[in-house]
């Protein structure tokens, strides 16, 4: 067996970054930038108001109150062609350009109409009052996004407002999904006495989309050895080609067998963790071969490890690593084997108000209720001594569903 991080570098090291496509940008949300992107034009391109009320030669203000003559009415979107001069002013709304001769804006609120029809400016204003000079966003040629940054829906507004209808993107991972068993049902599918649902294709299907991927579900293969071959060899042209089940030392269990004999390049089939100790690395038919347990928490706990890292090297994204963050521990744990070990945890309150993090009494791998329920996993390296309660402790947090704003 070998240790985690060194099956996850051995993992990562056969990855590169995908070529980059381009989209149209409302197709560009949650994808990651191939290339650096510039602005087309200043933002804004000519000196805006910033309030409603009216244009004015600042000059004209520094003795207020004052009636200045109303020579126009400027709406955002439109555009006064004369000039203001001495004694005049123009009616301006938020987001209209300044006309030439105006240098500020005084707001509505401190103005008030004449009988004879001009304005009177109750309050005088300094040069550049209200007003949004050119450029004070971005400039032409600025960079403002980055490669390798994953698009939000800030970004999009941004680009947008860049006049970029178009941006470089990583393509999206294509991952084909492989479950193997005779005895899995899908959902809503008649189940018989023996039958398993087969979960593990869903949820990789959800991690795969979650994290920018396509997946491609190649439905089960049954325990035979021609099926399964077959179905494997329509992975083709993908990028990874995932399978659960298969991969442990039962005598259905042919993953490993039938491939190998298929000519797949095993790299290592196990590895020193709890839950996932039968996952398997290598390649098939020249696409990448990730053997994830049948087990769905080991399978999903496997998927977070190591799948997930796979999605982002090959979007051109740093992998993270598997647990930065710590916890104060809520219970006391015994010492750990030889085996690195994600205990499904909870974060709650204490009675100071403080955080801490509690494993699951029952950590069984193949509960899907704690695992859905769970905000976190505790990492204990492989011989841990026991920790008490308040003990800090490395967590590895649930990434969010989906991308954020």
């Amino acid at each position: 067996m070998i240790a985690v991080e060194e099956a996850r570098d051995r993992i990562l090291a056969a990855f590169a970054p995908l070529p980059g496509e381009v989209v149209g940008i409302a197709e560009a949300f949650g994808r990651v930038l191939a290339g650096d992107v510039a602005a087309r034009l200043d933002r804004p391109r000519d000196a805006l108001s910033a309030m409603d009320g009216y244009a004015v030669r600042a000059a004209d203000t520094g003795s207020a109150p004052v009636s200045l003559e109303v020579i126009a009415e400027i709406p955002a979107g439109g555009r006064f062609d004369g000039e203001i001069g001495s004694g005049r002013c123009a009616r301006i709304f938020t987001g209209a350009p300044l006309p030439a001769g105006a240098d500020a804006v005084v707001i509505q609120e401190n103005t008030g109409a004449l009988p004879d029809g001009r304005i009177e400016i109750r309050e005088a204003v300094a040069p550049g009052r209200h007003v949004r000079p050119p450029g004070q966003d971005f400039r032409q040629g600025d960079v403002l996004l980055t490669a390798g940054h994953c698009l939000t829906a800030r970004d999009i507004g941004l680009a947008a407002a860049m006049n970029r209808p178009w941006l470089s993107v990583r393509r999206r991972p294509r991952i084909t999904l492989l479950a193997t068993g005779d005895e899995l049902v899908r959902p809503g599918e008649p189940l018989g006495r023996d039958g398993i649902l087969s979960v593990n294709t869903l949820a990789l299907a959800a991690l795969v989309t979650a994290c920018g991927g396509v997946p491609v579900d190649l439905g089960v293969a049954p325990d035979d050895r021609t099926s399964l071959r077959t179905l494997a060899e329509a992975a083709g042209g993908a990028d990874v080609l995932v399978t659960s089940g298969g991969a442990s030392v039962g005598k259905h269990d042919l993953i490993r067998e039938v491939l190998g004999a298929g000519g797949a390049d095993i790299d290592f089939w196990r590895i020193a963790m709890r839950p996932g100790k039968p996952l398997m690395f290598g390649r098939f038919a020249g696409v990448p071969l990730l053997g994830l347990p049948g087990n769905p928490v080991s399978a999903q706990i496997c998927a977070l490890l190591f799948l997930r890292p796979i999605l982002f090297r090959l979007q051109g994204l740093a992998a993270e690593p598997i647990a930065p963050p710590t916890a104060r521990l809520g219970c006391a744990l015994p010492g750990n084997d030889a085996r690195r070990d994600f205990l499904r945890a909870r974060f709650a309150r204490d009675g100071n108000g403080s955080l801490q993090v509690t494993p699951f009494p029952v950590q069984d791998s193949a509960m899907l209720a704690p695992l859905a329920a769970a905000d976190a996993l505790i990492d204990r390296a492989p011989h841990a001594p026991p920790a008490a309660p308040g003990d800090t402790v490395p967590v590895l947090l649930f990434p969010p569903g989906h991308q954020q704003l």
